[in-house]
């Protein structure tokens, strides 16, 4: 026989679950929609500096050679 401190723990259970399972979704979703989209905006921004520091550094030998 089910006793209603059985009840209450398994109802209490199910909704602890239901708030768990809700953060980790949640969690999820703010990885895939705010950190992996910024780590990539930073990642483009460092190869355009790198890239800019280059075309730098070959227009001044270039400069250099002309003179």
């Amino acid at each position: 026989m089910v006793t209603e401190f059985g009840l209450f723990y398994v109802g209490g259970m199910s909704l602890l679950f239901v708030f768990w399972a809700y953060g980790l979704v949640s969690f999820v979703l703010d990885v895939k929609n705010k950190l992996i989209p910024l780590v990539r905006q930073y990642r483009r921004g460092r190869r355009r500096q790198k890239e800019e520091a280059e075309r730098e550094a070959e227009r001044e030998e270039r400069e250099r050679q002309l003179y």
